[in-house]
């Protein structure tokens, strides 16, 4: 394994938590283009030993806090969503497995590692982490709030952080949760 894409993901993966503030039970969704990790082109140059590495500082550091981790498939399998059953006990599940050209490396590891891995379409996570520029906004909750975090790259890949909060509606005599102190 890949020591330093390891303590690169775990670190994202804390700060993310503690930025967001992210309780059990949450989910934080991540896309990683293991190519653009390992210096390559998204969805050319797939890498299990890269996306190994990610994988594991993430979920070591998601699992001790309770949060869920759901995984972005790529394009091919349309950012279908790999998640834990127990997260998602209502949800629609597809049939799909993903595969290192097919789905990614990222989402094909957490598939093999997760206890009972589904596959959905779609989910409205907490926070995320785009990790080499594989578009996450899409199963993020209504109001997505980029986080700017230590680090901007794991590997070579650029990495964009985002919580989500709450709408904000009433106009502008509306008093918001955090004002009312």
């Amino acid at each position: 394994m890949n020591e330093n894409l390891y303590q690169q993901a775990k670190s994202a993966a804390q700060e993310l938590c503690d930025r967001a503030g992210l309780q059990k039970g949450d989910i934080m969704v991540v896309g990683c283009s293991s190519s653009e990790v390992s210096g390559g082109v998204i969805g050319h140059d797939s890498s299990m030993e890269a996306a190994q590495a990610v994988f594991q500082g993430i979920y070591e550091v998601l699992r001790e806090r309770g949060v869920y981790l759901a995984a972005q498939c790529c394009e091919h399998l349309n950012r279908a969503i790999i998640i834990e059953r127990e997260a998602v006990p209502q949800a629609e599940i597809v049939c799909v497995m993903p595969q290192p050209k097919a789905g990614g490396s990222f989402a094909t590891t957490a598939y093999r590692s997760f206890a009972h891995p589904v596959a959905v379409e779609e989910i409205r996570a907490d926070a995320g982490l785009d990790i080499g520029g594989t578009l996450i906004g899409m199963h993020l909750k209504r109001v997505a709030v980029p986080v700017r975090l230590h680090l901007d790259h794991i590997g070579a890949a650029i990495l964009l952080a985002a919580r989500t909060r709450p709408k904000y509606i009433g106009g502008e005599r509306a008093v918001y949760p955090e004002e009312s102190v």
